[in-house]
Order: C-alpha cells, then structure tokens, then sequence
C-alpha cells in the first residue's frame, strides 16, 4: 500500500472542503451502497471532543474515515464508528489500518477508558481481529444486524 498520511482534526478544524469530504463518503457507503435511508447527521460530529481521522493516500485523495466518540457521547467509554474506506482503496488493509490508529488515538487521549462500539454483525471477526469482545445480542439498527463489541 502506498504511504497513508494520517489527519487527525476536530470540527472547528475542518474546512468546509474536508467536511464535505467526509460526509459524501460517509453517506455513499452507508447510505447509498447499503442503500440505508438513516440520519447521518445526528450530532455527534460537532462535539467539541470528536476526532475526525482522515487517511489520504499521495495526491491528496480521501482513501478512508473514521470518527472518533469521547466517552459520554455514544457510550459510557470511547466509541468510534463511520468507519469507511472509498471504493477505489478496499481489498488493501486500509480498514485494519484505520481501526489501530482509532485505538492509538484512543489511548492517547482517554487513557485507560474502555472503547465500545455497535458493529455490523457480519464485521465481529474483524473487530475481534483487534481485540473487541461481542457484549450483546443481534439488534437491528436501521434494518441492519448490529451487535455491542467492547476493547477493555
């Protein structure tokens, strides 16, 4: 994989370019691919403690996103999630990549505060690849099977 330079930044911080980035991937794999009519502005996004991570590949092109969740916000600990990687870079371990920055910043930020995530079910091996535990039943959340993971 080419070199992945990592972007780090909070709301206040984002241009309104790399917002609009992130929300047209984010509603194109969640919305569109999955064909999920959902709210994908819920509010999160704008609290003072969310961390937007970017991974853009040389060029400058937007190859994945996550957000992370301070604790309170989703859940009693740390959360992340809208964890997508554009089309053109799957199939190249950026998921994994992405996920072990989110868990680094984590630490870094919250130390010693466990993350939770709700997951899509048919994702649990890859976040058990990383450490997370199942913590409930299937549930559906907007017509997806999703189920509570947990990294201590």
């Amino acid at each position: 994989m080419e070199q992945i330079q990592w972007e780090i930044k909070k709301f206040n911080e984002l241009s309104v370019s790399e917002l609009y980035e992130f929300l047209w991937l984010r509603v194109n794999v969640f919305v569109v691919e999955q064909t999920c009519p959902y709210p994908e502005l819920d509010g999160k996004d704008t609290n003072d403690q969310t961390l937007h991570l970017a991974a853009r590949m040389s060029g400058g092109s937007l190859a994945g996103y996550l957000r992370i969740l301070p604790p309170g916000v989703s859940y009693p600990g740390i959360s992340f999630g809208r964890v997508a990687t554009a089309k053109d870079f799957r199939g190249r371990g950026l998921g994994h990549l992405l996920i072990e920055k989110a868990i680094e910043l984590a630490g870094v930020n919250w130390p010693g505060i466990p993350i939770q995530i709700g997951a899509q079910q048919h994702l649990q091996s890859f976040y058990q690849s990383h450490g997370f535990e199942v913590r409930s039943q299937m549930y559906l959340e907007d017509g997806i099977p999703h189920i509570d993971m947990a990294l201590e």
